[in-house]
């Protein structure tokens, strides 16, 4: 749900907006606006909770080889439940789409806008010229550990340059920055929609569930959804806008008519408009790598458990729990040979909590085998940090589909992880600068001791530390990190991927309709 775009709507008095959620408020979930309690919002009612299909060349070492896929069914979307890291991406990829036929999506087009939205709170950034403040969202940095600190010097180590990751340019290490404030999640319900709730032109209607888009003469006039158990149908004076994510868009397009024609009618559905919704579907995929230290720095369950802590956050907002858990990360560029690009292929993310067995058994919800966990759980370690290596262009796609006309049933979620080679060479790439990053002085000082994942039967039949044994382990272990994109594409009408154009006014053939893929 874009929330941004509802308000800037709203702005003008002479429109009348309707803004439908499938969930409810995020007022009514007490741990939504803590940010070290993000994994706790996973499998409740606020989230879609998807899996993939069984992967054939990934998640080995999950149920059914499926992936877990949390999603936000609550005002905010997937903003209400993530991990709060604000990230633009790379210059050369916004340049790139230009250059690819999507006109007025160049960097220089959207740094304006991405400004307008700014509340920079980085004291260092407040005056940069890829920086603004008085916009809708603040953005802080995420430092609370001692092992911040740690993690600079271990980069700059090799070589690596303090940067601004939203800045003149991403390529190496930067502390996090995030859409927290004063200590709590700011998700774009906080920032857009909370302060304008009273607009007389703005009307929310929660646990209301889009099941179709109305067509009439190539012409979307309107919706069907369910509320409170009735069909409702509403009719629009002005355009339907949709901010569904990337699932949920392409899903409902196809309800309504609107993608490939064959498989539409498979599921007999009426075809309006013949295009490639759901394919081409990326998503970034991440590895990681866990290392036990002789110190006390990290974040551990018995740390969360601390009576100061507690107090300390519900005083001041400050404190352990004031973060998600993420303090750095590096952005770099691939050497791989047929990898040669302006922009960053991985990402080092670092992450100061420590994987003890109680998290283990509470923590993240990553599908994995039961047997796996509580292998993991016998080599747990109450003081450690952890290394993520993060693909960002994968050569692997997938696709969104139907598993059925009716929407209440969970679209087929296939991404297709690893089956394309180019990631796996990215994926040791980072591995291997990761393993450099550990024998650092500044890592070799804490004793940073690798935390195996090869169990019996799970690689263990491989040479420690050759190539083929970190594929085994990636083809395992790697999980989302949340991301997927590209299921309603953006092109041109001679594009035959493309879904939307540049100005994502209309599906090609459908007018009045906006399938905004924000997430």
């Amino acid at each position: 749900m874009d929330t941004c775009t509802w308000e800037r709507l709203s702005e003008d008095d002479n429109v009348t907006v309707l803004l439908l959620e499938a969930g409810g408020s995020e007022l009514d979930h007490a741990y939504i606006k803590v940010p070290l309690a993000t994994s706790l919002l996973q499998k409740t009612d606020i989230d879609w909770s998807y899996y993939t299909i069984p992967q054939k060349a990934s998640c080995k070492a999950m149920k059914e080889q499926r992936s877990y896929w949390p999603r936000g069914r609550v005002l905010g979307g997937t903003s209400s439940i993530n991990h709060m890291v604000y990230i633009r991406g790379s210059r050369h990829d916004y340049d790139q789409w230009e250059t690819e036929g999507a006109d007025g999506w160049s960097y220089t087009d959207v740094l304006p806008y991405f400004m307008k939205i700014e509340d920079m709170k980085i004291k260092q950034l407040t005056n940069s010229t890829y920086h603004s403040t008085g916009g809708y969202l603040p953005i802080t940095e995420s430092k609370v550990t001692p092992l911040s600190n740690i993690y600079q010097r271990a980069a700059e180590e090799l070589g690596y340059k303090v940067v601004d990751q939203n800045g003149e340019d991403m390529i190496g290490f930067s502390y996090v920055q995030s859409n927290i404030f004063g200590g709590e999640r700011f998700s774009t319900s906080t920032a857009y929609i909370r302060p304008i709730i009273d607009r007389s032109n703005l009307h929310i209607s929660t646990h209301s569930f889009v099941t179709k888009i109305l067509i009439a003469n190539k012409t979307a006039i309107g919706i069907e959804m369910i509320k409170n158990g009735q069909k409702m149908i509403l009719l629009a004076r002005k355009e339907v806008i949709l901010s569904a994510g990337a699932v949920n868009s392409p899903q409902l397009l196809m309800l309504s008519g609107i993608g490939p024609r064959e498989h539409l009618d498979e599921h007999k559905i009426e075809v309006y408009a013949d295009l490639p919704v759901g394919e081409n579907m990326e998503d970034h995929l991440m590895f990681f790598m866990k290392y036990n230290i002789k110190e006390d720095l990290s974040v551990s369950v018995k740390s969360t458990q601390s009576w100061w802590n507690m107090l300390q956050y519900y005083l001041t907002r400050g404190g352990i729990f004031s973060f998600s858990g993420m303090e750095a990360i590096i952005f770099d560029k691939s050497r791989v040979k047929h990898t040669q690009t302006l922009y960053p292929d991985y990402q080092l993310m670092f992450f100061s909590i420590a994987s003890d067995k109680t998290f283990l058994e509470n923590g993240l919800p990553l599908n994995y085998n039961d047997s796996v966990v509580k292998l993991a759980q016998t080599r747990a370690f109450s003081n450690e940090f952890t290394i993520t290596q993060i693909l960002l262009h994968p050569k692997s796609t997938g696709s969104i589909k139907l598993k059925s006309n009716d929407p209440f049933v969970n679209p087929v979620i296939d991404p297709n992880y690893l089956i394309h080679r180019h990631d796996i060479d990215i994926f040791i790439e980072a591995i291997r600068k990761t393993q450099e990053l550990a024998k650092s002085k500044a890592l070799m000082k804490l004793d940073a001791t690798l935390n195996r994942v090869d169990f019996p039967g799970i690689c263990d039949e491989e040479e420690f530390d050759s190539d083929i044994y970190w594929e085994c382990l990636i083809r395992h272990y790697a999980v989302t990190v949340y991301h997927p994109s590209c299921t309603c594409r953006m092109g041109d009408k001679d594009d035959p991927t493309a879904v939307v154009d540049s100005k994502l006014r209309y599906a090609y053939g459908i007018h009045r309709k906006h399938p905004h893929i924000y997430e």
